[in-house]
């Protein structure tokens, strides 16, 4: 039976990946997000379901203990917060080419640079458009909940192993510390030894069975011609995504003439502005993004022909405002409104940028 408890976002999502049958999870501590590690060293999953849990010298180590645990077909997840993850880019990088499954959570502050504590979604750019070098693309999974933070661990592991691909959950210091009534799931098993060779023998690193070829877990191609074919196949998987994985929410778009677009926790406060915008008789809804890649661009497409405007709401200086912008090909007017450096919005600051930039403008 689920069991309901009262948590932070960051507890959540820890208790989440022991639940989820998480065979090991590798990090660093670093504010916002440190109650992960921290929750997981209390809670001893070692002596629950075997999980290992390490606290790694640093970021660098701890992503490369994610690509060794990975390539031995394990459930294997980090997390950090936005100056970590830069740190973690290059061995990211590596894991999406060596074609491997793995979990990664951001629990965004603010920048650039060491920047600040507070809550930020300036990490928008880093996280959809590759991040690392090359050409990659991580599954991006935004929640706006307490209880998506726990929800999104289990389905993230199942998309990273469908895809052999990083999947990253995409948060902010206002989730990962708020805290809300959290439904946990039942616990999954963790998969035997034996299990792994069965299920992902065909490419993990379990021992060479006899008679047949090693599995070789790398990144490294030096003919262009076959690392050419490898992206081919890579850019095949991310299309797959585009056509199977698209994920958001519309609230009260059936009828709105204005739409507030939004992930996270600037979704919450958006629905509170368009509760606001509602009371006063502009008919606004809001369409809140759960996966920011793939990004829902035909959705937005086929609303664009029937609003009169957009307002992208992020707490950052305008990056998810782009992809709304493609999408919706000039058909209606889109314009970007945010706080950043850590400075939240309120609803009402949110609902004067649509009647100032949008219905007045």
């Amino acid at each position: 039976m689920a069991e309901i408890k009262l948590m932070k976002g960051n507890e959540a999502i820890a208790e989440a990946a022991i639940r989820a049958g998480c065979d090991a999870y590798f990090g660093y501590p670093i504010t916002p997000q440190s109650e992960v590690i921290e929750y997981l060293m209390m809670e001893r999953p070692e002596q629950r379901t075997g999980m290992v849990v390490l606290q790694a010298e640093s970021e660098i180590a701890a992503i490369n203990m994610v690509y060794g645990a990975a390539a031995a077909g394990k459930k294997v997840m980090t997390s950090s917060s936005s100056p970590g993850i830069s740190l973690k880019l290059e061995g990211i990088s590596y894991i999406a080419g060596a074609e491997l499954p793995a979990v990664i959570v951001n629990v965004v502050r603010g920048g650039p640079g060491l920047g600040t504590i507070q809550p930020s979604q300036a990490d928008y750019f880093q996280a959809t458009k590759g991040g690392g070098h090359g050409d990659y693309r991580l599954l991006v999974l935004a929640p706006s909940s307490v209880q998506e933070m726990a929800d999104f661990v289990a389905d993230a592991f199942r998309l990273a192993f469908k895809y052999r691909n990083p999947v990253l959950i995409l948060s902010d210091g206002i989730i990962g510390q708020m805290m809300e009534k959290v439904s946990m799931p039942d616990p999954l098993p963790r998969l035997t030894d034996q299990e792994i060779k069965e299920k992902y023998g065909d490419w993990a690193t379990t021992g060479r069975p006899a008679g047949k070829e090693r599995n070789i877990i790398t990144s490294l191609e030096l003919d262009p011609y076959k690392q050419e074919k490898h992206n081919h196949k890579l850019q095949a998987k991310y299309a797959q995504m585009c056509e199977e994985e698209v994920r958001y929410e519309m609230i009260n778009c059936d009828d709105a003439e204005y739409i507030f677009v939004a992930y996270g926790s600037s979704a919450r406060i958006a629905q509170k502005a368009m509760e606001q915008a509602r009371a006063k008789g502009i008919k606004a809804g809001i369409f809140r993004l759960i996966t920011l890649f793939p990004f829902p661009k035909k959705a937005l497409y086929e609303l664009a022909g029937r609003v009169k405007g957009f307002l992208a709401v992020e707490m950052s200086a305008g990056q998810m405002i782009e992809d709304v912008q493609l999408s919706i090909e000039g058909r209606s007017k889109a314009v970007h409104f945010g706080r950043y450096g850590g400075v939240i919005h309120s609803p009402e600051e949110v609902l004067t940028a649509l009647e100032q930039k949008i219905i007045g403008g």
